[in-house]
């Protein structure tokens, strides 16, 4: 994700935030002025932002002072001017009690924000670095309309304000809400990263006329489909803006492909990548100690596979093992000179490229929106949506805001970095509830009547698409397993990767059979509505071409001089058959991606078809040669043509 969120509490870490996070994460001596230390820094001042400016005396893109920033997020939730009326009332007599409290906005709370950390895809924010000042501008001002659409659709869509006995009240704030956003330019290595902290305050106001504070476990919830909003609105922005378009690159083998600006070398993200590379060597050493600890019985701690959420958790104690420490900010001019020198010598790209990466992004644009045509079919994207959030969640079971997600990533892969129109998201959302999925909501309390907590699963049976994710057997190599007695230590892994290098066993990820159960799912709708398809066969070739992985389209026509390609094969058998390539190249063994019976069965009918047709061109041989009497065939010939069922202990992939 693009978007972080950290909770803001009144004490030390509204502290930690006002000597370093509204500073560019520099070191802010004591006693020197915020404005002050912002321009030593080389970073622009805070801004406030959203629609409940208004009522505090506040307008959008005023700059944030120190006090402001004291009394709502550092004084438990005062107004942004609580010193100037409290002084105005202690000035009119009224007693030091009454003036205080005039100054607050309703009860004094412990969480007093929420940080939202907001950084574009690395290619944008590498032509950001790396581009002339006019880019520079545009891109800056598109991140800018994309956090700002993000907080619009927070303030109408997610935040609410809870009161009432058991928060049975809830509101909309519908005077909006109030952020402060201060602007970063580079990571803790040095590396370019345009990235802004949103401090969203807690406190709204009611219906009523009161103050309160919003929900912050719903901000929470929402943030997987607030960072889809933002990176789908980025990259439209600066597409559209600059003449670009995005392509999906694969960063993590079975993970979700990531949706980048076309053209960009991806070793120039390579060459900021300097703390995902520290991150993952000691990630290394952690799953080797993870999978190899022993209880005082001398078995086993932990499974001898890392699932996901170990390797989660394990991702995080690596990243604070090594964390850096913070550099001292310098000027954006400075930094921008001294990256575009250390990218041209150091990342290994031309330096042509590197002086010409907006010409070289345009024109690998142009190639893209001349072969994938911007059509999305809301129909087709319901079912993509549907399939892919009933996979990835464990147990079938959904909301809403899951719905939301996926389907503005899959906007972001279909059109390519051109805008859609508003509300489209939601469309997707509404037909795929309406047509493909189940409300299986069993309310106790008033919450669970609200849309946005209403539990949905899929209308299909289990049966039709893959079951739940299994563990898979770790193979017999001795060379593969934890040492043999778990009482003793670990044997040091052998350096260098030989062949019989020591592995870490891990489970499959869930989007590969995320794709193949939406794959299984349109072929099910095209086989049983083909007349009502028929008519829109364009539009379905189009939009199936630019949504689906190029590893489930059908494969191109063999050479006919060639002899080892495979025969053409009917559209059943041109999905089946490249699913199966799919899926032999991830090295991910069948079982683990749980094909469906109906799959696998229509494997095997083509499998004896073939046998089939092959035992009679031998029985008509046999046949036409009197003088040799038939051979009776033996046992291994038969078991040659006898379809072989998926297994996980057999074939490179066991094990893995």
């Amino acid at each position: 994700m693009t978007v972080d969120i950290r909770i803001v509490r009144a004490g030390q870490m509204y502290r930690y935030y006002l000597r370093q996070v509204v500073v560019g994460d520099g070191r802010r001596r004591a006693r020197m002025p915020l404005r002050e230390a912002q321009e030593e820094a080389g970073v622009p001042a805070g801004r406030w932002m959203g629609r409940g400016l208004a009522v505090l005396g506040l307008t959008a893109g005023e700059e944030v002072t120190e006090a402001q920033l004291r009394n709502l997020f550092g004084e438990r939730g005062r107004h942004p001017y609580a010193d100037r009326i409290e002084a105005d009332r202690l000035a009119k007599g009224e007693s030091p009690k009454k003036a205080w409290k005039a100054g607050a906005l309703g009860r004094r709370v412990t969480v007093t924000g929420v940080d939202f950390v907001f950084r574009p895809q690395p290619t944008i924010y590498l032509l950001w670095a790396l581009g002339d000042e006019e880019t520079r501008r545009v891109i800056e001002a598109a991140h800018e309309r994309a956090i700002e659409r993000v907080l619009e659709w927070i303030e109408d869509e997610v935040a609410v304000i809870r009161y009432g006995k058991d928060g049975i009240h809830r509101d909309r704030p519908p005077g909006g809400l109030v952020a402060a956003r201060f602007r970063h330019y580079e990571a803790r290595s040095g590396m370019p990263l345009l990235h802004d902290h949103l401090l969203l305050s807690v406190k709204g106001q009611r219906l009523d006329g009161k103050w309160g504070s919003i929900h912050t476990l719903a901000l929470h919830e929402n943030t997987v489909a607030a960072s889809a909003l933002y990176n789908e609105t980025v990259a439209a922005e600066v597409c559209e803006e600059l003449g670009l378009a995005t392509e999906p690159r694969t960063v993590t083998p079975g993970r979700r492909p990531v949706m980048e600006i076309a053209g960009v070398p991806h070793e120039l993200i390579r060459w900021t990548s300097r703390r995902s590379d520290q991150i993952a060597a000691c990630m290394e050493d952690l799953e080797h100690e993870y999978v190899t600890a022993v209880k005082d019985d001398g078995t086993l701690k932990y499974l001898p596979v890392v699932s996901e959420t170990a390797r989660a958790k394990l991702n995080q104690i690596a990243a604070r093992k090594t964390r850096p420490p913070k550099q001292k900010t310098r000027p954006l001019a400075q930094l921008r000179v001294w990256w575009k020198t250390s990218a041209i010598l150091t990342s290994g790209v031309a330096a042509d490229i590197i002086t010409s990466l907006l010409e070289y992004a345009r024109a690998a644009a142009a190639a893209i929106r001349a072969r994938v045509a911007a059509v999305v079919d809301v129909a087709l994207a319901a079912v993509d949506v549907a399939a892919t959030v009933f996979v990835m969640n464990d147990g079938g079971r959904f909301h809403r805001r899951h719905l939301l997600a996926e389907a503005r990533r899959h906007l972001a892969l279909v059109l390519r970095g051109r805008r859609r129109d508003p509300g489209l998201d939601d469309q997707i959302v509404a037909a795929a509830i309406s047509t493909h999925c189940l409300d299986i909501s069993e309310p106790t309390t008033a919450r669970g009547l609200e849309a946005g907590y209403r539990l949905y699963t899929a209308r299909w049976a289990l049966s039709d698409l893959p079951a739940r994710r299994r563990p898979p057997t770790p193979a017999p190599d001795p060379d593969r397993q934890p040492p043999a007695d778990p009482g003793e230590p670990a044997a040091p892994r052998p350096p260098g990767p030989d062949a019989g290098e020591w592995e870490i066993p891990r489970i499959p990820l869930q989007y590969e059979r995320a794709v193949l159960a939406g794959a299984v799912v349109r072929e099910k709708l095209r086989t049983t509505t083909a007349a009502a398809m028929r008519g829109r066969a364009y539009d379905v070739a189009r939009h199936q071409q630019a949504a689906m992985p190029e590893q489930l389209l059908a494969p191109a026509a063999a050479d006919p001089e060639d002899g080892d390609q495979e025969p053409d094969a009917g559209p059943r058998e041109a999905i089946d058959m490249t699913a199966l390539r799919a899926l032999k190249t991830s090295r991910t063994d069948v079982e683990a991606l749980d094909l469906t019976d109906e799959r696998l069965r229509h494997l095997q009918d083509a499998f004896n078809k073939s046998a089939d047709r092959a035992r009679e061109t031998m029985s008509r041989y046999a046949d036409l040669e009197d003088t040799t009497p038939p051979r009776p065939a033996r046992e291994d010939d038969q078991r040659a043509h006898r379809p072989q069922q998926p297994d996980r202990h057999r074939g490179p992939e066991a094990g893995r």
